[in-house]
């Protein structure tokens, strides 16, 4: 791939991947290693750079990490990752001195393997954009897709400072409000829960020893999720609050001390005298779920195929599981000679990946209207349910391995497999 190609420059590609976020960058890295003589490249609308002052942190599933090694980025990571030891669920309400647990989760899927990891977002995707560099995949940032017109053989995608490339295949990763989906003509169902999610990472006394919690509250679930201890010795966790929209919104833009008072009562003080870390930041809650995930040379992957509720963190993973089944599908139809944008191939990662986003999003749907509320005999049930599956080790096993996306139809990558 030549340095920058100019306006008049006629360049093909095999493979184009708009938005240089995990998914984008994954699905690249997961073509190009399998199928190195595949012309790739991913470009980005946000400036460079701009990726490195994110200070969020995501939940990566064990199947995830597995991908992540056979991708040959995990050991890069892992230094940086948290081990999630145990997971708690509580059901209380905000006031109530105490929280009682109602549901535990042990940390691993196998001996010594952690079911997930808290990973700074900065470092995955350093690690991911170390991997496409080494691989030869070009990465244009600064500018995004402005337009694209679909062909027989080959689709003409322009950028918005006047290059245009010739590819046989275009992948839209970039995001919930993805406008190349809306550019395709591909209708979407979706509607908006009334809730924020705020997200803000805290400091405190005594350290988590890798358990995560989360607090079903009548507001929506307080997610506290464990951080690797700072390079200042700081113990660190990342919290996902889920409020009602406008409660989030006046809680985001409060003094410093009320917020952190706010927080306080929610995150209670097991762990000592709290403070905040970094800058609350909050966005709306919604589900929306693309009708289709393929058009002729043309695909969706990650939030711009789906945006689910973060009440079981599984937004990214499903993402991870987009790109594993995507690059699996391209790389054993370039083996068999196949048209890789031909629409009955990308039909096969559809038929795929449709049936688990839709029942993934629909059991965020009836988890959040079930628990983000304070009715009283709802309550009892839940709680009456919760302490059922407390109470069956092989139900328990069940949810942990399906949390992890350790099943036996996954993508390869995602069973630390090669393609």
């Amino acid at each position: 791939m030549p340095a920058r190609p100019r306006k008049d420059d006629d360049v093909r590609l095999d493979v184009i991947v708009a938005g240089a976020g995990y998914v984008g960058l994954a699905a690249a890295v997961s073509i190009a290693q399998a199928s190195p003589h595949l012309a790739i490249a991913v470009v980005d609308a946000a400036p460079a750079g701009v990726w490195q002052k994110d200070g969020r942190a995501s939940a990566i599933a064990a199947a995830a990490t597995r991908m992540l090694g056979q991708l040959g980025c995990w050991d890069e990571i892992e230094p940086n990752a948290q081990a999630m030891t145990e997971m708690v669920v509580t059901d209380s309400r905000t006031a109530d001195p105490v929280r009682p647990v109602f549901l535990t989760f042990d940390g691993e899927v196998a001996p010594g393997e952690a079911f997930a990891h808290m990973v700074a977002n900065r470092h995955l995707n350093a690690a991911l954009r170390r991997r496409a560099a080494e691989l030869g995949i070009d990465i244009i940032e600064g500018v995004g897709v402005s337009g694209f017109e679909g062909g027989a053989q080959e689709t003409l995608v322009h950028l918005a400072d006047g290059v245009t490339f010739r590819t046989r295949l275009l992948v839209a990763a970039d995001g919930v409000r993805s406008r190349l989906r809306d550019m395709a003509g591909i209708r979407t169902v979706n509607w908006e829960y009334g809730q924020s999610g705020i997200v803000c990472t805290v400091e405190h006394e005594r350290p988590h020893m890798g358990r995560a919690e989360e607090h079903f509250l009548p507001g929506g679930p307080f997610a506290i999720l464990p951080l690797k201890t700072g390079e200042d010795g700081r113990n660190r966790s990342s919290i996902v609050w889920t409020e009602r929209t406008q409660d989030a919104e006046r809680l985001v833009s409060e003094d410093e001390i009320v917020f952190e008072a706010e927080l306080e009562q929610r995150f209670g003080l097991k762990l000592g005298e709290i403070r905040v870390a970094d800058k609350p930041r909050a966005w709306p809650l919604g589900l929306t779920l693309a009708r289709d995930f393929v058009k002729p040379r043309f695909a969706l992957a990650g939030d711009a195929a789906h945006g689910i509720h973060p009440i079981a963190g599984q937004g990214l993973n499903l993402g991870f599981k987009d790109a594993a089944a995507l690059a699996q599908v391209v790389v054993e139809a370039d083996r068999l000679g196949q048209d890789i944008g031909a629409l009955d191939v990308l039909e096969r990662y559809q038929q795929w990946r449709r049936f688990d986003t839709l029942q993934m999003g629909i059991t965020t749907d009836v988890l959040n209207r079930m628990f983000s509320n304070d009715f009283g005999p709802l309550r009892a049930v839940r709680d009456f349910g919760l302490g059922i599956v407390e109470r069956m080790p092989r139900m328990k096993d069940f949810f942990i391995r399906q949390a992890s996306g350790l099943s036996e139809h996954a993508p390869r990558l995602l069973q630390g497999e090669p393609i």
